[in-house]
């Protein structure tokens, strides 16, 4: 049986760690790689892989079944989704969850008229809590959904600092309110708000001369991202960005409450939960899987954009329908 082809848009921290994941999958092998860099100085770990201007992708777009997107949300995505889901069957990782039905409008229509499957905001949230809370709501249909990310660095956020202007580098920490986890784990059902529920801190690698009162202005003001947070802003050396705060970790909960019985009387908690040693390399694994979905699919003439809802879980193994439910049933 052929491998399934897959090519990456982008080799940061995710591409990266897309390359990684295919290397786990014995039914894929990498294609090539595209990027905004010049790609005669790019090394990539797979040798023997080409790497390719990422403005040249529509010439190779027969050799390629799968193209994982791994460019930022704030900029790259938005932009890149609806291009490239013309050309290629597509995954991407767009997690501004506010302009997720636009995105996806967008993609679709694209997608469409290329005549390919795009997976759109495949990850762990979106991607995977999302599946959990549309089971817990389904489930328990009388309860509250509450999702807690963190303590860890979001990769999305810290893309966003870092494109506000006089910032040389950053990053940024998700941070639960432990008290506010503890009401919901103990079944007291909080009202919370938002910025009750997460704080956001962030390290800032200022440029030579910039107005930092301004950045901080810019970064705590940032709609979707900052703006209904309590934020605190931390200006650091990049001696100390790059000793102290290397890491990638993350993670989170999801809780779904309810009540059944007569009178309500039954109180039930269903918690889902993540502590990940490394959010690109486990985001990248999520999309790989998808990618293989999104073959399946597109082999069987589907078209358009398309969610972690619409995706039965059997597309995303390698293994048969016999084999899985033998031994995960």
């Amino acid at each position: 049986m052929s491998k399934i082809r897959i090519g990456i848009a982008g080799y940061g921290n995710l591409g990266r760690g897309v390359e990684l994941a295919v290397r786990q999958n014995p039914d894929m092998e990498l294609s090539c790689v595209f990027t905004r860099r010049d790609p005669s100085k790019l090394s990539i770990l797979t040798e023997g892989v080409p790497v390719y201007s990422i403005n040249d992708a529509a010439a190779h777009k027969d050799d390629i079944d799968v193209l994982i997107l791994c460019g930022g949300s704030a900029t790259d995505l938005p932009v890149q989704g609806p291009f490239f889901a013309e050309l290629f069957n597509t995954v991407d990782s767009f997690d501004t969850h506010a302009r997720i039905p636009e995105h996806f409008a967008k993609v679709d229509e694209a997608a469409k008229k290329g005549g390919n499957v795009s997976m759109i905001s495949v990850g762990w949230d979106p991607g995977m809590f999302s599946v959990a809370r549309l089971y817990g709501s389904c489930i328990l249909p009388e309860g509250r959904d509450y999702t807690f990310w963190g303590k860890g660095v979001s990769q999305g956020h810290s893309d966003a600092i870092r494109r506000v202007k006089g910032v040389k580098d950053g990053k940024q920490y998700t941070i639960p309110v432990e008290s506010a986890v503890e009401a919901v784990r103990n079944g007291e059902d909080p009202e919370l708000t938002t910025r009750q529920k997460h704080l956001r801190e962030c390290f800032v690698v200022a440029e030579e001369g910039a107005d930092k009162a301004q950045i901080e202005q810019d970064i705590k003001t940032m709609p979707n991202y900052f703006a209904d947070y309590d934020t605190t802003v931390h200006f650091i050396s990049q001696e100390e960005l790059d000793r102290d705060h290397s890491g990638i970790p993350h993670g989170g909960f999801v809780f779904r409450t309810g009540r059944t019985g007569v009178d309500k009387e039954t109180k039930h908690v269903v918690e889902y939960r993540l502590n990940l040693g490394s959010n690109p390399e486990f985001t990248s694994s999520i999309l790989v899987a998808y990618a293989r979905a999104v073959y399946r699919l597109s082999s069987e003439g589907v078209s358009g954009a398309k969610t972690v809802f619409d995706i039965a879980p059997a597309y995303l193994s390698p293994l048969s329908g016999d084999e899985i439910r033998a031994k995960m049933l």
